[in-house]
């Protein structure tokens, strides 16, 4: 069965709305600042991270019905740990209270009268976006038409707007780069694409797609991957004219205004100077539409997961449970929220890629039985090393031996231990006797 054109465009815009979200808004313009008369090979390190890994992870995920079961090609308890760990992170832990405090401290805080009790008004904000939030998770089956029909059009339209408005009358001057994108400029853009989360979001919505192609009445495995593919090809083309022109107007903000924390205030400084205070609804609907979207996105396909892990509670009783725990979260405060996304995405974002580049080429590594789990137990040893070292903790010896790999001070350190272990396994996979009982011995030991 083949969806037709109306039905694959909103299914595409679907995606896209899950994928853009409160990282999606503020990194870009921010890359742009920073990265001034560097910013193409910035952006084109940030687009593999930001739009070409996420859409290769949904069709994965949808290949392979799920992450559980991608995980699990590794190792059943790696896959219970790392599943679980993927959907508490991006989800009530990290992921969903961000979407809903950097809306609210972005673009709403810096408006309030003076005086003004921020707790208050964030606990406001916050319960009318978690009511929504959970109004449009409870109703899955109709995602596609509120989100696809209303949300992303609107969300498209104020983008552009705000972009053509720049080009102008936006006020321009483009400078030299800052010292972190003198040098490396493309992988500094390649690791900033972590920030957006999306890859990671992506084995969370692999999923959603496939179930909502499902209940369109597609139903054979090789049709829901094809309409997968060409969902994330729209949705990735849109995501990347999006980046485009927001890092465009941080780039040609670049001499204009200072560089702050974050490219928010570069938004603002933007919508400031282009429609003065007025400014400030077009930047909260902006801010509020894109992270809405994504929380849903998240609240849904979370639910759905641990509603079949845990099949004697409901669906309907996991979406409360999710939205309630954000909104406790989210109360406390961007600042504490950020605080731990770096060291989970140093963490988890390496093994992301790779099962998602293992998973795209199965077919043609599926005779190596080792090569999943000595690569992702690489990378992920590498990896964690890797946060923990940034939030001071040293290992003594080891953590120096690692600071010698290339790459590591960048926080790409796992490239060569991936590639090492891969070589490794096929050469294990080579030596080990076909159907002996060491190796049978060995095979239950890993799992």
């Amino acid at each position: 069965m083949n969806l037709g054109k109306r039905k694959m465009l909103l299914v595409s815009f679907m995606l896209f709305s899950l994928f853009f979200g409160a990282g999606n808004l503020i990194f870009p313009p921010f890359l742009g600042q920073n990265a001034a008369q560097n910013t193409i090979p910035a952006i084109l390190g940030f687009l593999i991270t930001a739009v070409i890994l996420p859409v290769l992870g949904v069709i994965v995920i949808a290949q392979s019905d799920g992450l559980d079961k991608l995980a699990a090609r590794v190792n059943k308890k790696f896959a219970i740990v790392f599943t679980m760990l993927i959907y508490l992170s991006i989800g009530p832990g990290l992921g969903i209270p961000r979407a809903a405090s950097v809306p609210f401290e972005m673009a709403v805080a810096p408006y309030l009268p003076e005086n003004s009790s921020f707790t208050l008004f964030m606990l406001l904000y916050s319960m009318v976006f978690f009511a929504i939030a959970l109004w449009l998770a409870l109703t899955p089956n109709k995602l596609v038409e509120r989100i696809g029909k209303f949300l992303t059009p609107s969300l498209l339209t104020l983008i552009v707007f705000l972009f053509i408005s720049f080009m102008l009358k936006g006020r321009t001057s483009v400078v030299a780069p800052q010292i972190a994108y003198q040098s490396d400029a493309f992988l500094k853009g390649f690791f900033e694409g972590y920030q957006t989360m999306d890859t990671i979001a992506a084995l969370n919505f692999g999923l959603v797609i496939a179930t909502t192609l499902r209940s369109f009445g597609v139903k054979e495995n090789k049709s829901v991957i094809k309409h997968t593919i060409v969902a994330g090809i729209v949705a990735g083309t849109i995501l990347t004219l999006v980046y485009l022109m927001l890092t465009f107007m941080g780039m040609q903000s670049s001499g204009v205004y200072p560089i702050q924390e974050n490219g928010a205030w570069t938004l603002r400084c933007i919508v400031q100077q282009l429609f003065g205070n007025t400014g400030a609804i077009l930047l909260a609907s902006i801010f509020t539409l894109a992270c809405l979207t994504t929380c849903v996105g998240l609240i849904t396909s979370i639910s759905q997961y641990f509603s079949t892990l845990f099949p004697k509670i409901a669906y309907r009783k996991f979406v409360f449970g999710i939205t309630i725990f954000s909104f406790i979260v989210c109360n406390q405060g961007l600042t504490t929220i950020l605080s731990l996304s770096v060291p989970v995405l140093n963490a988890i974002y390496p093994v992301s890629i790779m099962l998602i580049i293992l998973g795209l080429l199965d077919k043609y590594i599926n005779n190596n039985k080792y090569i999943y789990s000595f690569t992702i137990i690489g990378t992920a040893v590498i990896s964690v090393i890797f946060a923990i070292d940034g939030l001071g903790i040293s290992f003594g010896p080891l953590t120096t031996l690692f600071h010698s790999l290339p790459l590591y001070k960048l926080g790409f350190g796992w490239v060569i231990v991936a590639v090492v272990m891969i070589v490794l396994s096929y050469i294990f996979n080579a030596v080990m006797p076909k159907n002996s009982m060491a190796q049978t011995s060995i095979i239950k030991e890993v799992e």
